[in-house]
């Protein structure tokens, strides 16, 4: 029996999603859903499928849904899916704190649901070679900034939900759990933190910086990796690796990745229907969201943003 997929969500990330699910021969689309309904009925014609008159009845009519609506919504959206026993992949972040996030992973599990999270960039990772090292890092740095969006996409949340997410969740693959968390940002365009750098601690002395920007004046996203053996720094928008280190990393993994976000979606399809594994299930999900809510409240405390 085929899967039944929808949609929630008709923006940029809905339509990259959309052309994913359309495209896969493993799952039928069955239509789309929001609020915006001149929106949802352009991309719901572009794909040939139903146009849903509310969520609630895009989920009864689906087994899976892939939920890419504005940040602030998406615990609410994941919640009302799995109580609808739909199995759920969700943009990242899975949540706005770290109980919510907490809850939702164990509420899909207790339900044997599939609860995947849009952290496609482990797939980048993996690739690369940076989750078979035989080391720990002894210190990571990471960058992350752009120019501010003309459209003000992402502007619903601040910059350590919308950017540094990905890099957090990066972190917390590579070093695991922190237990100190120290940050300081500021607000410059969207009425949110716009710009934000964390230092996080960890049980062995280890640690790792992450910087992140949306009111940058051009793009700028490196990684630099310490290990006992050596170094490897990484720009990931030139595909260059500077790596003195033993281990093999490959630089440019554009060949055999060429499509991540496509690769993450059609695993969810594929989880869903029992044929392999939850690629970023959302009880990894969790420690990410975690730490962002601690960094985002000491921010607040300590500069009033």
């Amino acid at each position: 029996m085929s899967l039944k997929t929808g949609l929630i969500g008709a923006g940029v990330f809905g339509g990259y999603h959309a052309g994913k699910i359309a495209e896969a021969q493993t799952t039928d689309f069955v239509g789309v859903f929001d609020p915006d309904a001149a929106r949802a009925a352009e991309l719901a014609e572009k794909h040939g499928v139903k146009l849903f008159a509310s969520q609630a009845e895009l989920f009864a009519a689906a087994d899976a849904v892939l939920i890419a609506c504005p940040a602030i919504y998406h615990a609410e959206t994941v919640e009302a899916a799995l109580a609808a026993s739909c199995h759920v992949l969700v943009e990242k972040p899975l949540a706005l704190t770290g109980e919510t996030a907490k809850a939702l992973a164990a509420k899909a599990d207790a339900a044997g649901l599939v609860l995947q999270v849009g952290h496609q960039e482990r797939l980048v990772l993996k690739e690369m070679g940076l989750f078979d090292l035989p080391e720990t890092p002894t210190e990571i740095e990471a960058w992350r900034e752009s120019p501010p969006a003309p459209t003000g996409r992402a502007g619903d949340v601040s910059v350590i939900f919308d950017l540094m997410i990905h890099d957090l969740d990066m972190v917390a693959c590579l070093m695991g759990r922190a237990d100190k968390i120290e940050g300081q940002g500021a607000i410059i365009h969207s009425g949110h933190i716009d710009e934000a750098t964390a230092t996080l601690s960890f049980a062995n002395d280890s640690r790792a910086v992450v910087s992140s920007s949306r009111a940058a004046e051009e793009r700028r996203r490196k990684m630099r990796l310490a290990f006992k053996s050596g170094e490897i720094e990484i720009d990931f928008l030139t595909r260059e690796v500077r790596n003195t280190t033993p281990f093999e990393v490959r630089a440019d993994v554009s060949q055999s990745l060429p499509d991540p976000l496509g690769a993450a979606d059609h695993a969810f399809f594929a989880a869903c229907r029992g044929e392999g594994p939850v690629l970023v299930p959302g009880r990894e999900a969790v420690e990410a969201v975690r730490v962002a809510e601690a960094l985002e409240t000491t921010i607040k405390t300590t500069t009033g943003a």
